[in-house]
């Protein structure tokens, strides 16, 4: 046994004959009458009380709980009563991710899942109580990629509970725990001649963004924060190594996503492009913080740039600038006044991005080739994001064919030659 059942309401004493006898204590007939008590992994004295004629029951918790030790599955019953919310908050201020990652996995626990499931104990989550709250979250979130989004972050803190021995299983990973779909839609690159009318109606000194986005399938940030002495001119590479990012308000210096540094083919169109830019708009040295607000100070002399110095900030450049070009070029309506522009997701600039990777697709590059430029960390990803971009088996078949009959006609014994024996 894991400890012993004590009984609050008797004690034993030796009489005058030496023999051991019980009595009564003070406390008997009033509060909890047994104690059930053993010690835990860590040394110390747990216990829980029962009421009176719940004898077995304490026997039965304790056999339990020795169970539960033998087999390594044992939690703390006092570490268990801790809060969803409470341990919530102590593993996102233990996070190590960049700031602009913590910020809004904690927007999203904050207002999606610790007002459903915050006071719940630990310990008592059950499968059924995930099910009920992502009913709840479908109400709320109409979006099925964002809902599994949030999802994903609580299934983490579960999964750190299990890991501290708070949590024996992660309720979200039940069988009868299904996660938001994807739901995400397919990508469908822009037209060439979409990509080229946005870039002519942007002002000058940004529309050689439009050529390194769409040309080598940078994202926004890695434009913004592109250093002129990254780019190799004569060898035709450009190297990804920063991004200009907003951390609580803030511009700083930061590794491209996931810390996914790379290098990118320069097309010889792309490089004359850029060689251009820098003879009317030459690059200028901006310092910002790296990695978080309060990080050391870096100097880069950037390609791109405001007209008056200093980085390019994505929300502003996106209001300013972006969307208007967007109008320009009848991508998007004309907001009626007093009314922002349409935020339509497939419009942003990440667009460029998709119309790079449909490029090098329809010229028949690898998946692998296309992840590895893109920055992806799984090329599984770029596959289920592209496939459908991808030059299907009976196209490539037709073109095959086709090919041969194109080179037999300028042949006298070309395919008819043989239909004729």
């Amino acid at each position: 046994m894991a400890g012993h059942i004590q009984d609050r309401w008797y004690k034993t004493e030796i009489d005058a004959d030496g023999k051991p006898r019980r009595v009564k204590t003070d406390r008997y007939g009033t509060g909890m009458r047994y104690r059930a008590r053993y010690i835990g992994p860590d040394g110390t004295e747990k216990s829980k009380s029962f009421p009176d004629k719940q004898k077995r029951l304490a026997d039965q918790w304790l056999a339990h709980i020795e169970a539960d030790m033998s087999r390594g599955q044992y939690i703390d019953p006092r570490a268990g009563r801790i809060t969803f919310r409470e341990y919530g908050e102590k593993w996102l201020a233990a996070q190590t991710t960049d700031p602009n990652t913590r910020v809004p996995v904690g927007v999203q626990l904050r207002l999606h899942a610790f007002p459903y499931m915050g006071s719940r104990p630990l310990d008592s989550f059950q499968p059924g109580h995930i099910r009920e709250w992502m009913a709840e979250l479908e109400r709320a979130v109409p979006a099925s990629s964002y809902r599994r989004v949030i999802f994903a972050n609580v299934s983490s803190v579960l999964n750190a509970a299990v890991d501290d021995s708070l949590l024996l299983k992660n309720p979200c990973k039940a069988r009868s725990v299904r996660a938001p779909e994807r739901g995400a839609p397919r990508v469908r690159p822009w037209p060439t001649e979409r990509v080229f009318a946005v870039r002519a109606t942007l002002p000058e000194r940004y529309q050689a963004m439009v050529d390194i986005g769409g040309g080598c399938g940078l994202r926004q940030g890695e434009i913004f924060g592109l250093p002129d002495d990254e780019v190799n001119y004569e060898a035709g590479w450009l190297h990804v190594a920063c991004q200009v990012k907003v951390v609580n308000g803030h511009l700083i210096f930061a590794p491209p996503k996931r810390n996914k540094e790379r290098d990118v083919p320069l097309p010889e169109r792309v490089g004359h492009v850029l060689n251009e830019h820098r003879k009317h708009f030459p690059p200028v040295e901006v310092t910002l913080p790296w990695l978080r607000p309060d990080g050391p100070l870096i100097a880069k002399s950037l390609l791109f740039s405001l007209a008056g110095g200093g980085a390019v900030r994505r929300t502003d450049f996106n209001t300013r600038v972006w969307k208007p070009a967007l109008v320009a070029a009848g991508v998007i309506r004309e907001p009626e006044k007093g009314q922002r522009h349409e935020a339509a997701r497939e419009h942003g600039m990440h667009a460029l991005r998709h119309f790079y990777a449909s490029v090098l697709l329809d010229a028949g590059e690898s998946i692998r080739a296309l992840s590895s430029y893109l920055g992806h960390t799984d090329p599984g990803f770029t596959l289920r994001t592209y496939t459908h971009l991808m030059p299907s088996s009976e196209g490539r078949t037709r073109k095959a064919v086709d090919r041969l009959y194109e080179a037999a006609e300028s042949t006298p014994d070309g395919p008819q030659t043989a239909q004729e024996g």
